[in-house]
């Protein structure tokens, strides 16, 4: 299996985990399987939406525009292509960083962690690094031509 095939893997469970939270901003699901934490008061928090969007449907938009680039990137027509390393690494970079501010917020603006954000910022950071893996092979396949 290659990187690229693993990124849309795993960007297919951030598919799922974040249509899971989006169901629930919606009223679809009732109440959040938890267990333990704060995820309803995360998930209702004023911080929960950006751009007058919610938070878990900004997730599901780009972990399924990572899955179509990675399964797009996959092909082997696009195996050598290292624009499409660059374009991972950006996304997934730029999830990072957005992961790492939501993350901020939950301990330091509302005071409470959501597990189900957890798993979403575990995604994001193996995302991230698989991604970073592929632009680093792509690097030294064009040094090395």
């Amino acid at each position: 299996m290659t990187r690229r095939m693993g990124l849309a893997i795993v960007a297919l469970c951030g598919v799922l985990l974040a249509a899971y939270l989006t169901l629930h901003h919606f009223g679809i699901i009732g109440t959040l399987a938890c267990g333990t934490g704060s995820c309803e008061k995360v998930q209702t928090s004023r911080w929960a939406t950006f751009l007058g969007v919610h938070v878990a449907i900004w997730g599901l938009v780009y972990y399924a525009l990572l899955f179509a680039v990675s399964l797009a990137a996959a092909h082997e027509r696009y195996t050598d292509d290292p624009r499409f390393s660059l374009a991972l690494l950006g996304l997934t970079g730029w999830g990072l960083l957005f992961t790492g501010w939501l993350i901020y917020l939950e301990l330091f603006r509302i005071h409470a962690i959501c597990r189900w954000c957890m798993g979403s910022a575990a995604i994001v950071a193996v995302l991230f690094l698989v991604a970073l893996l592929d632009y680093r092979a792509q690097a030294r396949t064009v040094v090395s031509e």
